[in-house]
């Protein structure tokens, strides 16, 4: 199983969980001030039955489930069959020393009583009320509100699925089409380079011993050749970088060999607009990657420079503090203020290419790609200077060992 069907797969449960919770909330809300509710009103019901409870005559006119202790001139008179441990007379000595009210919970003969103890017209009043039929009340109303609630939780868990499924499903079939796509891409596009590379080496050995020029006409065709190589290597690293089941083996190199290279590539190009292009290293300084990937980030800055740039473009490689830093600067327009953040965006065009006006279109993918190579490798990418006085990316990986 791919590692971006796991995302997807885990993005839907998340999403499900979160749909599902926004459902079980507010029922779950509910359900607690119903059953608070009940509480309530049995805690005001119980109060009221207590304090009419203190005012009958005598304790045998108590209602049922009440039991009556009256205090009267040192004597106690009781409820027929109160339970076992009524009165409590410890709160009644209380009251009859200090007045006032003690109302508590107490457990009688095994059965839970609400208990309230009040002195009353020079006589000390006892009175229990039986908290039985409260508490069986309580006990159905829980029942009944859980047993509601489990039909809501499970619906609210299948919809939530359900509506997960259909959210994930539009970018699980984009993704898949990109997959399809980046591999007929390369499927089309390896014949044409192959042949190239194989055209150019035949030419190559063609090229005769006597012939005029022979030694600059072979010198260009072994260009041509490490070109279709690069892009086959760039090529292979584009369709690594599409399918998250591979993941290209990194190894250690020089930065600033392959920055090297890549000026190279691009000098015939920079020249053929009046270019130059720069070259500036402390070789060497040793990343960890994948060669094809690191070749095409600087491919793809000094591109971006070419196009804007005004009469040259440099390229810096150093070490400095554990990273290893490539700069790429030119002196074209620059890029427009506060366009850092949206510049790394796929298909951002943010800079006017004055190099390049009425030439070649431009999609804002080259950026959106270096940062891309440059954060799976564990560094990142920044703009530096502003508009109208060129422009400077600069990009810092780790760096495998100081040189």
């Amino acid at each position: 199983m791919s590692a971006e069907l796991d995302t997807l797969r885990s993005a839907s449960r998340r999403l499900a969980r979160r749909f599902a919770v926004l459902v079980i909330a507010p029922a779950a809300i509910m359900a607690g001030l119903v059953i608070g509710l009940v509480v309530v009103t049995q805690h005001h019901a119980m109060a009221q039955q207590l304090v009419g409870a203190e005012h009958v005559d005598s304790p045998r006119d108590a209602p049922l489930g009440t039991y009556i202790a009256i205090v009267r001139h040192g004597s106690t008179v009781t409820s027929d069959n109160a339970p076992d441990g009524f009165p409590d007379t410890e709160a009644i000595n209380d009251v009859s020393a200090h007045g006032g009210t003690i109302l508590e919970n107490r457990d009688f003969a095994g059965e839970a009583f609400t208990v309230r103890t009040d002195a009353d017209s020079g006589q000390v009043v006892q009175v229990a009320v039986s908290r039985r039929e409260d508490q069986a009340e309580l006990r159905r109303v829980v029942l009944a509100v859980g047993v509601a609630g489990i039909p809501t939780v499970a619906g609210a868990v299948l919809l939530g699925w359900w509506m997960s499924v259909r959210a994930m499903r539009p970018l699980a079939d984009a993704l898949a089409l990109q997959r399809r796509f980046v591999a007929d891409a390369g499927h089309e596009l390896r014949t044409p380079l192959t042949l190239l590379s194989t055209r150019a080496q035949m030419l190559r050995v063609d090229v005769g011993a006597e012939a005029p020029g022979k030694d600059e006409v072979a010198a260009e065709l072994d260009e041509i050749v490490a070109d279709a190589n690069a892009l086959t290597e760039i090529l292979e690293d584009l369709l690594i970088a599409a399918d998250p089941r591979r993941d290209a083996e990194r190894t250690d190199l020089d930065l600033a060999e392959v920055a090297g290279e890549a000026a190279g590539l691009l000098r015939a190009e920079a020249a053929s607009r009046g270019l130059g292009i720069a070259v500036e290293s402390a070789s060497p300084v040793i990343v960890s990657g994948v060669r094809a990937a690191l070749f095409r980030v600087v491919v793809a800055l000094l591109s971006n420079a070419v196009d804007h740039a005004r009469g040259h473009v440099s390229v810096g490689v150093r070490a400095q503090a554990g990273w290893a830093v490539l700069e790429v600067a030119d002196d074209g327009p620059g890029f427009p203020p506060g366009i850092a953040t949206q510049a790394f965006e796929r298909f951002a065009s943010t800079r006017t290419s004055e190099a390049s006006a009425g030439g070649r279109q431009h999609y804002g993918l080259g950026l959106a790609l270096v940062s891309e190579v440059a954060h799976r490798h564990g560094g990142n990418v920044e703009i530096l200077q502003q508009h109208g006085q060129g422009a400077m990316v600069r990009v810092h990986l780790p760096l495998q060992h100081d040189s």
